[in-house]
């Protein structure tokens, strides 16, 4: 791992009914689904609060409003294989567009042109078998007030 780098990122969990929005990808050597929020790296130059409206803009199309900052986490992880280190900015928001918190999944590209679905998830939804990353959120976002005790 000492050859890696540490990547700064930020995620935004729209927060909304006891749900927050997720992408649901997969790690096919742990044959395992996941769920993540949505964001990503942070660019050189660039505020953490600046990311996540450029990643949620390029994402999905839709522009955040009042993005705060719920708390910092470090995630050490394995993916495919390859040990991973992030430092994660995690914020809040809500979108421009109240419309959008009616629709149960909303289409989006990822960076390198994938597509993917963004759904709302309750803390139910998260078990060891599909977990949401990175590790610390669940636990972070119950502090916060935002999922239940």
């Amino acid at each position: 791992m000492s050859q890696g780098r540490i990547r700064a990122v930020a995620l935004c969990v729209f927060h909304h009914q006891g749900r927050i929005l997720v992408n649901q990808a997969y790690d096919p050597v742990k044959e395992q689904h996941y769920y993540r929020p949505l964001g990503g790296g942070i660019e050189f130059g660039e505020s953490s609060v600046q990311a996540v409206a450029r990643e949620i803009r390029e994402e999905l199309g839709l522009e955040v409003l009042e993005p705060h900052l719920l708390g910092t986490l470090e995630n050490l992880f394995t993916y495919a294989v390859r040990p991973g280190h992030e430092i994660v900015m995690v914020y809040d928001g809500r979108f421009a567009d109240a419309e959008t918190y009616l629709r149960t999944e909303l289409p989006g590209n990822e960076s390198d042109g994938q597509p993917f679905t963004a759904v709302w998830r309750g803390i139910a939804d998260f078990d060891e078998g599909t977990p949401l990353y990175p590790n610390g959120l669940g636990e972070l976002l119950r502090a916060q007030g935002l999922f239940g005790a």
